[in-house]
């Protein structure tokens, strides 16, 4: 499975990325080895999640992600039906929000 996701960063701005793994991914971001933007912007909430079966698919959705204003962003983050949807990708234990506090 390929992910597209974006994180909402403890300064309010999205992060959106791409993943096989999106549980290391998390972790990833959560320790401060993931991505550069997102070090020191904690805490990290997950706040959207799409799940495929291509890279190239997950890819493209995140371009697509990428592009949208904060506005946008933001719209698709609440109307999106993503976490009814965990179970079923076998991410029911899947961290959402970080547990750690902002430095």
């Amino acid at each position: 499975m390929n992910y597209t996701y974006m994180l909402e960063c403890g300064d309010g701005s999205y992060y959106t990325g791409w993943t096989n793994d999106i549980k290391k991914r998390l972790a990833a971001h959560r320790s401060g080895t993931g991505a550069k933007y997102t070090r020191g912007r904690g805490p990290l909430k997950l706040v959207y999640l799409e799940v495929f079966d291509s890279k190239e698919e997950a890819m493209r959705r995140e371009a697509y992600i990428k592009r949208l204003t904060k506005t946008g962003k933001l719209a698709l983050a609440q109307t999106a039906d993503w976490r009814d949807h965990l179970t079923e990708w076998e991410l029911k234990d899947l961290e959402i929000e970080d547990t750690k506090e902002k430095d």
